[in-house]
């Protein structure tokens, strides 16, 4: 069977682990996934992931990060650009998600980034998604 929004499965698996807490969720990768997950690494709504290949598919297995009472750190992801209706921004209406306490990530012509870092490169795309 064929996947139409493999972004919005990943995003899904991801959110599934986190409301019965699992420590780490595994999905199918692709280099779009890889640079979302980066971002949400670099942003420290999760802990790692790493990359490995079981024949010809590759995966990724994301640990997700817990606060001390053990609450998710993710508190809300939802996929913002679906196949369906592409959501596009220019650099000046890339949107702040709660007034800068969550980040929206993007697909820009250098690459998956935060909100604020395509703000700062002067650029706009697709908006992937927005974390909280």
């Amino acid at each position: 069977m064929t996947c139409t929004d493999p972004v919005a499965d990943m995003l899904t698996a991801i959110r599934n682990a986190l409301q019965v807490k699992f420590p780490i969720v595994e999905v199918k990768s692709s280099k779009l996934k890889e640079g979302l997950l980066k971002v949400l690494k670099d942003e420290g709504f999760i802990k790692k992931f790493d990359i490995s290949k079981k024949g010809a598919v590759s995966y990724a297995k994301v640990e997700l990060k817990y606060g001390k009472n053990g609450e998710s750190v993710i508190h809300s992801i939802k996929r913002i650009s679906k196949p369906g209706c592409r959501i596009y921004n220019g650099k000046a209406e890339i949107p702040r998600v709660k007034n800068g306490f969550g980040i929206t990530v993007l697909t820009t012509p250098r690459g998956i980034m935060s909100g604020e870092a395509a703000r700062k490169a002067g650029v706009g795309g697709e908006v992937l998604c927005e974390v909280i």
